[in-house]
């Protein structure tokens, strides 16, 4: 089975490094790493370059100015029978690849636990599970969600579902999460697997302490989210029922 690796980059000249480092020094190969690069203004283009691999394939000058939407894209570009996410600020723990491709035999999505570490790299937490009382559970990820893109992998075959991404989703991949719970049964690994790096201009708020979004808000996105997970899985019940007509 071919892996692909999906990192969406914008000025990441910072980490971009060790974690590209990480994910090419895995005990289990990825085949390709797609890079979509959102026109970042420092050095992090350079820094990708200077690894002449032929692994990594690099689509910079893009103008999304969204995470979401740079992921999107470089998710089309993948062509593996697994898909990885990644951030481009966190580090790989070395068996990564393999573990999770091992779990990936058994369902079509696994997320894995992993560390929190700081901008110098040290321990801040020993468990994203913890955190987040990461389980399996429609309306408990609707709640609060254990979806972690920088944790998750999948089969190609959920891409046909989840994208494209509906315009006004927040979050990708509390979008993907979802929608493979309707489809399928996510796996929750409990090997500690990603250093996850926390520092000032991370995008995603970590817990009730440090989300900031209004009540308003919160309901709002989650019947938003409902609403979208409920038209994307009719039309796709849909297109199955008359494909086999």
């Amino acid at each position: 089975m071919s892996i692909s690796v999906c990192i969406p980059t914008y000025n990441g000249e910072a980490y971009i490094k060790e974690q590209l480092d990480s994910i090419l020094n895995q005990t289990r190969t990825v085949d390709e790493i797609i890079i979509s690069d959102d026109s970042s203004t420092d050095h992090t283009v350079e820094i990708i370059q200077s690894y002449n691999n032929p692994r990594i394939k690099l689509f910079e000058k893009q103008k999304f100015s969204n995470p979401i939407f740079n992921l999107e894209f470089a998710l089309k570009q993948a062509k593996g029978d697994y898909i990885f996410l990644a951030d481009q600020d966190d580090v790989w723990m070395h068996n990564k690849v393999e573990v999770l491709v091992k779990e990936l035999a058994n369902s079509k999505l696994v997320i894995s636990d992993g560390v929190l570490i700081n901008q110098e790299g040290e321990l801040i937490a020993p468990s994203i599970f913890e955190i987040f009382n990461s389980r399996r559970g429609f309306f408990k990820n609707l709640t609060k969600s254990s979806y972690m893109g920088c944790c998750m992998a999948f089969h190609k075959e959920l891409l046909p579902i989840v994208l494209p991404f509906p315009q006004s989703i927040a979050m990708h991949d509390l979008w993907i999460g979802l929608n493979a719970e309707l489809y399928t049964s996510p796996v929750f690994c409990p090997g500690k697997l990603v250093k996850y790096r926390r520092h000032g201009l991370n995008k995603t708020p970590l817990d009730a302490k440090t989300n900031r979004n209004s009540l308003f808000y919160k309901i709002a996105f989650r019947l938003t989210m409902l609403i979208l997970l409920a038209s994307r899985f009719t039309s796709k019940k849909m297109e199955l029922l008359f494909a086999n007509r």
